[in-house]
């Protein structure tokens, strides 16, 4: 059920005699949800359709206004791998049964979509009828109005009929499938403000998609690729929509200051500030070599007071390794800019386990952060890690993931040592990071893991649990190297860049 204590910021269509009625389901709490602009862009799309009636469902929805008896279909988002087990509950919840083969042909089509799904569907087959690859702002608008146009077709019939579609995969009726590519002539917008938002009342808005530095590991750059960006005139559109709104604007895009005109962005805010108008801005991430006394002047007088900094290794060797040309001097240079605009601190992240990282590469960020310290007295820095894990469509696929008593003796050298200098310091939980990596590369055949998982509640033990019940060497897909040669579960998914780009880029990378 949908809370009362929202501000939309389209003109809804109330009262319609609907043909289709859908859930969109977020598989989390309703405050992640609020603040998730993708999903409720894509419930945007659908509520200012006439003949559609869309509710959002989330984790914690106590009911919905549409019952499941006049339920059409429900619309999955999945952000993250373990988004499944939330799927799962609100299925069972409302007695949908978990697998597609046990419903009747008169049940509501399920379906999926998100990055997660974009990379890699084959884990959930099992469970849904089709799933959308890529952007899904129009493409979720196209499945159901063919749905709506074609309500006398059997299910089977209506998947027919969309597998033939640009971005949507039907198991076993596609044998590939287009990545679904949308231009942004337009600025994606929080089209909901919400004080129940895990970000409360905050006007998102996405400057640019997909980043052209494609780091070897990182499947927000490859899955969202090419890089684009909104034209100007339509972000400061934007901007005056959201102001009209809240006083809380955030930048979104993994390249923010890719963005041709990104310091004008700044400029246009910050001139608004000195003529006296509250803004509280925030910013996604930046990148060091992006970091100007511009840029860091007007998020400091819109409040921020701490930025993200992606460096992902100490060393200059590995960072070219995984496509992150950037220099000590370059790293020293932006906490110089942002000490001196009145910035009070950076949270360095970085990554262990890289491929070919040696102990050098973990002294050498060890040395990085005691360094920083000493130089910049006063300034807030710290650092969170995660560990490698290798995702699908990435140059990076391939690669083994080092097992996890190796990482977690890093983990905790890295932690003593930087303690020491009192450099505050977080790492990721090596053993979900294990997990993460075996759902990420999984294939359909592990659909009664993922159900034995969720029947036993979803902790680590369950998952060695379930393993151990079906028989399944999670190592396989979890730590494993892979040949160029080997047939992935994904490779039906065709990029942009394709299979062969990304082994050579793979290939050119590791001999760095």
């Amino acid at each position: 059920m949908n809370s009362s204590n929202e501000k939309y910021l389209y003109d809804r269509k109330i009262n319609k005699l609907a043909d289709v009625n859908i859930w969109m389901v977020f598989p989390g709490p309703e405050s992640f949800a609020m603040s998730s602009l993708g999903y409720l862009w894509l419930f945007k799309g659908l509520d200012e359709l006439e003949y559609v009636n869309v509710e959002r469902v989330y984790a914690d929805s106590v009911s919905t206004d549409i019952s499941v008896n006049s339920l059409d279909m429900a619309a999955f988002s999945f952000s993250f791998d373990t988004d499944f087990m939330n799927a799962f509950a609100i299925l069972e919840k409302y007695h949908i049964p978990l697998k597609k083969k046990d419903r009747e042909d008169t049940a509501p089509v399920l379906y999926a979509g998100g990055p997660v799904i974009t990379a890699n569907p084959t884990p959930y087959e099992d469970f849904f009828d089709f799933f959308i690859i890529g952007d899904g702002e129009d493409i979720n608008n196209e499945v159901v109005k063919i749905y709506s146009e074609n309500k006398d077709l059997s299910k089977q019939e209506y998947l027919k009929k969309i597998s033939e579609l640009e971005g949507v995969y039907v198991p076993d009726l596609t044998k590939f499938v287009k990545k679904r590519t949308k231009n942004l002539e337009t600025c994606v917008y929080t089209p909901i403000i919400s004080d129940k938002a895990f970000f409360p009342n905050t006007f998102i808005m996405e400057v640019a998609r997909g980043c052209a530095n494609r780091c070897g590991f990182c499947i927000a750059s490859y899955l969202n690729l090419p890089l684009r960006s909104v034209p100007y005139e339509k972000i400061i559109e934007t901007i005056e929509i959201g102001l009209k709104n809240t006083n809380k604007i955030a930048l979104l895009g993994a390249q923010l200051s890719a963005h041709p005109r990104f310091e004008d962005i700044c400029e246009y805010i910050y001139q608004k500030i000195q003529a006296g108008k509250d803004i509280e801005m925030s910013v996604s991430s930046l990148r060091v070599d992006s970091i100007t006394p511009n840029i860091l002047k007007t998020l400091v007088a819109c409040g921020q007071k701490n930025v993200t900094l992606a460096i992902e290794a100490g060393s200059e060797r590995l960072r070219r390794v995984i496509n992150k040309n950037l220099t000590k001097e370059q790293i020293f240079n932006a906490v110089e800019i942002a000490k001196n605009s009145g910035l009070k601190g950076f949270k360095f992240y970085g990554m262990l386990g890289l491929p070919t990282e040696n102990p050098q590469d973990i002294e050498e960020i060890i040395a990085l952060a005691k360094e920083l310290k000493k130089a910049y007295k006063g300034f807030d820095i710290s650092f969170g890690f995660s560990t490698f894990v290798p995702k699908p469509n990435t140059p990076f696929q391939w690669c083994a993931r080092e097992d996890s008593k190796s990482l977690e003796n890093k983990s905790n050298y890295i932690k003593k040592e930087l303690h020491k200098s009192g450099i505050e310091v977080s790492v990721s939980s090596v053993k979900w990071d294990y997990w993460q990596a075996f759902l990420s590369r999984a294939d359909n055949t592990i659909g009664d893991f993922l159900i034995t998982v969720y029947k036993n509640g979803g902790k680590l033990g369950a998952y060695n649990k379930a393993a151990k019940i079906h028989n399944i060497n999670p190592d396989k897909f979890a730590i494993s190297s892979r040949s160029f040669d080997d047939k992935l579960p994904w490779d039906f998914i065709e990029l942009n860049p394709d299979k062969a780009f990304l082994i050579s880029e793979c290939k050119r990378l590791i001999s760095c």
